[in-house]
């Protein structure tokens, strides 16, 4: 049976502590939902991405934005085996975008799927993806998204690398990333990020750092979207 939870290391928590805090949870947790059509497209994948410490051995990166696909559902935006895992919470739109390193050597797809779950669904399915580690299985990786004369022209099914899936339980999305190589190259054996950033891999993705991109750039995106989640919930009505 498949199942589903919290991935390649990144970190679901609550939005609010302390008094009020369910209702302040809970208050998030709506707004969250409503981001997809709430906000600009920058606020959520800036044209710039700055990260300090993301790339092998605490290098900084800066990515770039190449690409934003339109909004979407998600009937062909996955493999089929990762839709259905996702099934269960629905999907209610799909937003990605593309971006590259500074030298244009990777790209690296980065979405945020906006469910149609409550907090308890989204929690079910989080517990499902972590006691299967369907985050360390290479049929259940997210797609990539392309675009022609960008860096990411040929960058589609065979080209990925690595791959970071974070379902929320927080808010009702379900983050992800996927990278590889920029000059096309096939993988024949992708790496969950989480296996790639590990200290002494030396596998392909690891070594030129593949899993540092996905993990990394998943991991600020998902800041960012909690960041304007919470500038939105203090915001008086």
């Amino acid at each position: 049976m498949l199942g589903l939870g919290l991935i390649g290391g990144a970190v679901t928590g609550s939005w609010l502590t302390g008094d009020g805090a369910d209702e302040s949870a809970g208050n998030a947790f709506s707004t969250a939902g409503t981001l997809w059509h709430n906000v600009p497209v920058d606020e959520l994948f800036p044209p710039t991405v700055q990260g300090t410490g993301a790339g092998p051995g605490g290098a900084d990166r800066t990515w770039t934005r190449i690409a934003v696909a339109p909004d979407t559902g998600c009937a062909h935006a996955f493999d089929p085996l990762l839709h259905k895992a996702l099934a269960p919470v629905g999907c209610r739109r799909l937003l990605r975008a593309t971006y590259t390193d500074a030298t244009q050597t990777y790209v690296t797809t980065v979405g945020l799927l906006f469910t149609k779950a409550d907090p308890a669904a989204m929690s079910a399915l989080a517990a499902r993806f972590r006691d299967e580690h369907l985050d360390r299985r290479a049929d259940l990786m997210p797609r990539a998204y392309h675009a022609p004369d960008t860096a990411a022209a040929v960058f589609g099914d065979k080209q990925r690398a690595s791959w970071t899936v974070s379902v929320l339980t927080d808010a009702p999305v379900v983050a992800f990333a996927v990278s590889g190589w920029a000059d096309g190259r096939t993988v024949d054996s992708p790496e969950p990020a989480a296996e790639a950033v590990r200290s002494g891999v030396t596998t392909a993705p690891a070594q030129a750092g593949l899993g540092n991109e996905a993990q990394g750039l998943a991991d600020r995106i998902e800041r960012r979207l909690r960041k304007t989640v919470g500038t939105a919930t203090e915001k008086p009505s």
